[in-house]
Formats: C-alpha cells, sequence, structure tokens
C-alpha cells in the first residue's frame, strides 16, 4: 500500500470512524458487535482498497450492511438448529402414537362386541349420524337403534374396564401355557 493511500486511510477513519462506529453498533445491535462488524468491513475495504477511487465511505458503508445482514442470517439459522436440539423442542410437534395406540385399542374392543351393536356404535358416534340416519342406514327401527348403542357403550365400558385391569395379567405365564 502506498503512503498517500495509507495516510489517505487513516485520516478518513480519523475523521469519520465514530460515525461508522455508531452505524456498526446500530446494525449489530451492542458495541462489541458492531466493533467486529466494523473491524471486518475494514478487513475487506483493505482487500480492496487498491481498486477503490474517490471515498471509500460508500464502499464501506455498503460492506457494512451486507456483513450485518449475513450476521443476521447465520444468528436465524443458528437458532433454528439449537431450537432443534433443546430439550422440549419435540414437544412444539405433536407425537401421533397415543392417538394411534387410542384408536388401535378401540377397534379392538369394537371388534369384540356384537354386529349390531357394534354396527350402532359405529354409525352413532364415528360416522356421528343422528339415530333416524342410523336407523335408516341400518335398516332397522330408532328404537333398535337406542338400545342397541345403549347396550354397545355399556359392553365396550366393562371391557375397557377389564383390558385396564388385565393387562399385567396378560403379561404373565398363563399367555401361551394355559
Amino acid at each position: 500500500m502506498g503512503s498517500d493511500r495509507a495516510a489517505d486511510l487513516e485520516s478518513f477513519l480519523a475523521v469519520r470512524g465514530d460515525v461508522l462506529l455508531r452505524t456498526a453498533v446500530l446494525l449489530a445491535g451492542s458495541r462489541e458487535a458492531g466493533e467486529d462488524l466494523l473491524q471486518a468491513a475494514l478487513e475487506r475495504l483493505l482487500r480492496r482498497w487498491r481498486t477503490i477511487e474517490g471515498d471509500p465511505e460508500g464502499y464501506l458503508r455498503r460492506t457494512l450492511y451486507h456483513l450485518a445482514a449475513d450476521n443476521w442470517r447465520q444468528q436465524r439459522a443458528r437458532r433454528t438448529r439449537l431450537r432443534l436440539l433443546q430439550p422440549g423442542a419435540g414437544a412444539a410437534v405433536a407425537d401421533g402414537t397415543a392417538e394411534v395406540d387410542l384408536r388401535d385399542s378401540l377397534v379392538r374392543l369394537l371388534r369384540q362386541l356384537p354386529p349390531r351393536q357394534r354396527a350402532a356404535i359405529v354409525a352413532r358416534y364415528w360416522e356421528q349420524l343422528t339415530e333416524a340416519e342410523s336407523a335408516q342406514a341400518l335398516g332397522c327401527s330408532v328404537g333398535t337403534v337406542k338400545s342397541a348403542t345403549s347396550r354397545g357403550l355399556r359392553r365396550l365400558r366393562e371391557l375397557s374396564e377389564s383390558a385396564g385391569s388385565a393387562e399385567p395379567a396378560i403379561q404373565g405365564p398363563a399367555r401361551g401355557t394355559a
């Protein structure tokens, strides 16, 4: 670097350094980060010093803005990655296995019902038909739908209570040996 250009850079920084530092601090959010940002911009300015003609402030300001934008993008990407690694991050994403298990156990219980009760329960609660619509779909009276639904729900409660209490017993040695 020629002595004239070096002197120009020193005089430029003596006059405009404080203003550029304030700009860098505002872009970066803190004094320390602003100093780092200005230093990185000055490093880029020094690499291109020979090719810059006239006032280098425009080049330096544009470099400050571009570096600040790059830092913002990097911080956002870093926060996203960290959010995925933090405990409890999986809580934001719903895990559907509990719902699948519940639905599977419900289907298993429904299979144990007699066909008319099963059909009435499915029509009323799974397909959400009214009693009249269920009766029409099943080809029976509304009273039959009501009684089949009532008996089916009672039987489902009994089966679900016995399945909940019999669960540990199934795991015992009597499973395949009896």
